[in-house]
């Protein structure tokens, strides 16, 4: 049978044919529906070099040999998390042959474990839970940033700012049993209504977030620095006394949060440095016991690192070189607030952490800067990040993640 020689088949409407494209699709979506196909697609990617890494694990303490997906998502500090939300803390620190407190549950904080044992409580595997908590906070935390991202730039750099927080090295840890992704979620959260100068909703997510993941301390800061910033300008930008009480207020609050922990462990312990005894733990394969003096870690890992005079070289170098990169162009479009944030954190991590195979996590609360390498709209600038992105995440998996014998690099 033939075709009827239609004018409507003769000449289809360009509207609808144009409607169809893909591109047009993707336009029409909501920025909600977006930024999920993005999220959705990243964790597709991966999950399969994830699937890949874990068919050539060899067996280990915590696996035998080619684990599934959720066993392989909850190697390292996701067994503390488990062991916590079984047993909880422990109310006297263990110690180790010579006297010294040894790793233990003080070090990881208490929301995300609860979490997840309230789904094991109506029979979820608590392997499959902890993923399953961690993939919604992680795309809440996607949703969030695009809205806080489109406060600064414009919208397809916003949304190419969150595909670069969904492909970024480290973003395997959105769907493995850790807390980051849920305190990637509280970060967003404050973020952007600290940028919108919503300050009083500031203080449930300040108090969650404080035990969640540590960074209450940095965020605290950033409150202080904002209100000076706020004083100075306050003859352009209008700082009502109203604002000044709360932001001041909240600032405190968020001091306090960020010191609960460590108040909360020694109550329970009796030692009053239990929580930085155990902090101090992790470091001591490295350089032994020793007290935590701030702004010291970075210039001991130098040393055990590279050496002198490289390891106090190192430490400079790097200081004047992130200071470099937040007065760049590119991270100046960020705006102050969130600049003031990035400034905080990355001197919070420089008083306390002690750099080593967990640098790379630990730095992932720095992920606005996602938004100043999505400022240039060039498709091989782009296309680019996503593949070198791509790449490192591998890196990482193999260097922090996958086990090795007696591996010495967690994540």
């Amino acid at each position: 049978m033939s075709v009827p020689d239609t004018a409507a088949a003769r000449h289809p409407d360009p509207h609808r044919v144009e409607r169809s494209s893909p591109r047009v699709r993707w336009r029409l979506l909501p920025w909600w529906g977006r930024v999920m196909l993005v999220y959705a697609a990243s964790r597709v990617v991966t999950t399969a070099i994830v699937l890949v890494m874990a068919r050539q694990q060899p067996a280990s303490a915590w696996t035998d040999a080619s684990p599934g997906y959720f066993a392989f998502a909850n190697l390292w500090d996701a067994r503390w998390y488990a062991y916590i939300a079984a047993a909880g803390y422990p109310t006297e620190l263990p110690l180790d042959d010579a006297g010294h407190v040894a790793e233990n549950a003080w070090a990881f904080l208490p929301v995300y474990p609860g979490i997840v044992r309230l789904f094991t409580t109506v029979g979820v595997p608590w392997e499959v839970a902890s993923v399953l908590i961690s993939l919604a906070a992680g795309l809440g935390a996607a949703l969030v940033f695009h809205r806080l991202m489109s406060r600064v730039l414009e919208p397809d750099q916003a949304m190419f700012a969150v595909v670069l927080f969904c492909v970024a090295p480290v973003s395997p840890i959105l769907q493995f049993g850790y807390a980051e992704a849920l305190a990637f979620l509280w970060l967003a959260l404050a973020l952007l209504l600290l940028v919108d100068r919503r300050y009083g909703w500031l203080v449930p997510v300040i108090a969650i977030w404080a035990f969640t993941r540590p960074g209450a301390l940095a965020f605290a800061l950033t409150l202080g620095l904002h209100w000076i910033v706020r004083w100075v300008t306050r003859r352009t930008d209008p700082f009502p006394v109203r604002d000044q009480l709360v932001v001041a207020s909240v600032a405190v609050f968020a001091g306090v949060a960020g010191l609960a922990w460590p108040v909360i462990a020694w109550a329970a312990t009796g030692v009053p440095t239990a929580y930085t005894d155990t902090e101090l733990a992790w470091r001591a394969p490295y350089i032994g016991y020793v007290e935590l003096v701030p702004l010291t870690p970075w210039f001991q890992s130098g040393q055990w690192w590279l050496g002198q005079p490289m390891g106090t070289i190192a430490p400079v170098v790097l200081v004047l070189g992130f200071a470099a990169l937040l007065l760049s162009p590119w991270v100046r479009r960020l705006g102050v607030d969130l600049r003031l944030w990035l400034a905080s954190y990355a001197l919070y991590l420089f008083a306390v952490f002690f750099p080593q195979s967990s640098t790379f996590r630990l730095l992932a609360p720095l992920f606005p800067l996602a938004g100043a390498l999505a400022v240039p709209r060039s498709r091989w600038w782009r296309g680019g990040l996503v593949l070198v992105s791509l790449a490192l995440q591998v890196g990482w998996l193999l260097i922090a993640w996958r086990i090795d014998g007696l591996d010495w690099t967690p994540p």
